[in-house]
């Protein structure tokens, strides 16, 4: 039967093959470290479960709640916001809750897209960034990552042969997957950029408390102005290990917040109203279970960096993130980073990322998630090095099956 419209846009999910090798190798037997999916495997913080299960005791919280997020919810988000980035939000009016930042981009692009609008969007980048509009009906125009001086004649050419002119641009730093990260000098520039062009700036920053050193990521929100065209996207799930909760927000520009919310009025009613009051707590909270999160990850960080550089897969130390992105060692990187992956699965007992799902220049790398603990980590780096020790004894025959690359 021929597939739907939308659904024959996208393409297809390159992260599920890597899944299927895994799910087959575990259920013969195999122990995998699994580096792929970045899915915290920190526990949510006790306060904040306690919380969730003193308010899911009243019979009246199980009913509908708002999709807009409950007032002290919202009033704690602008509260985050002033204390983090010194930025004052009206929470009427600018903060609106979202089931995860993935959510909130989709409904975005479902709010704010019609057929054809061209939206600027980096690669690689998280999927959701291109596909929420690529579902939408939008057309996705790739620029870089990097957030440098490489950055911006990319976008001028894109101005300037863009029929329509680019709707929106894209940002997502700390970036998921390269970990790099954005200075407010940057994000000044991209201001400047969207007011000359009159083109609306949303900003993925889900990552904004997992840093690893003394400067903390900036929002585009402290640029002054910015408000005028931007919206934030933030997420509870990796800053208070609450993946499964399902929540996070939108926050900025009234219009675009406005229209946001109405959207998702006519989809969802909102998380649990249980989750929204456990979720405000943790928000009002002395920010003591963040900065063990960090902790947390900064030591899984060093001991990969460590550990696989001398098992002969160098891994740049990333500035932040739960991710570190690894350009594939030379000798396969021929074979692209889907077939890399499938091969750290079969041969050395370890699932990442390809970089490819992340988009066309992912390719030469593959995305690691610091989600497994020292001990495994370290596991991972010695079968790693022993599949790249012999890999010239047992590769034969597999490197002619992608001799057509």
């Amino acid at each position: 039967m021929e597939e739907f419209h939308k659904v024959r846009r996208l393409p297809p999910y390159v992260f599920e093959q890597v899944n299927r090798l895994k799910a087959s190798a575990r259920a013969a037997g195999a122990d995998i470290i699994d580096l792929g999916m970045g899915n915290p495997d920190l526990p949510t913080p006790q306060s904040i479960v306690d919380k969730l299960c003193e308010v899911v005791q009243d019979p009246r919280t199980h009913r509908y709640s708002s999709s807009k997020g409950i007032p002290g919810l919202r009033r704690a988000q602008a509260a985050y916001y002033a204390r983090r980035f010194g930025v004052k939000l009206n929470p009427e009016t600018q903060v609106v809750a979202t089931l995860g930042s993935k959510e909130g981009f989709a409904n975005m692009a479902q709010a704010i897209t019609a057929p054809g609008d061209v939206v600027l969007c980096p690669n690689p980048t998280y999927p959701i960034h291109a596909f929420g509009f690529l579902m939408a009906g939008g057309v996705i125009r790739s620029i870089p990552v990097e957030p440098d001086d490489t950055f911006f004649p990319p976008l001028e050419r894109a101005v300037r042969h863009s029929i329509p002119k680019p709707l929106a641009l894209i940002l997502n730093y700390p970036s998921n997957p390269t970990a790099q990260v954005a200075t407010l000098d940057f994000y000044k520039e991209v201001v400047a950029f969207a007011k000359k062009h009159d083109i609306i700036v949303l900003s993925d920053l889900a990552y904004s408390e997992i840093y690893f050193n003394d400067a903390p990521p900036p929002s585009v929100l402290e640029v002054p102005g910015a408000i005028d065209v931007a919206v934030e996207f933030t997420s509870m799930s990796k800053t208070f290990s609450m993946p499964g909760w399902r929540m996070g927000f939108a926050v900025g520009n009234e219009r675009l917040i406005a229209a946001l919310t109405r959207v998702k009025s006519y989809l969802d009613y909102g998380a649990f109203t249980p989750i929204q009051v456990a979720a405000t707590q943790a928000l009002n909270g002395d920010g003591s279970d963040i900065a063990e999160v960090r902790n947390i990850y900064k030591r899984r960080r060093d001991v990969m960096v460590d550990s696989f550089g001398k098992a002969g897969f160098e891994v740049p130390p990333p500035a932040a993130t739960m991710f570190a992105w690894a350009k594939i060692p030379e000798k396969f990187r021929h074979l692209g980073s889907l077939e890399f992956s499938k091969l750290l699965v079969e041969k050395a007992d370890v699932a990442v990322a390809p970089g490819i799902g992340f988009g066309e220049q992912g390719d030469d790398y593959v995305r690691l998630a610091l989600v497994e603990n020292e001990h495994r980590i370290r596991q991972a780096a010695r079968n790693i090095k022993r599949f790249l020790s012999s890999a010239d004894e047992t590769m034969h025959n597999v490197i002619s099956l992608n001799a057509h690359r």
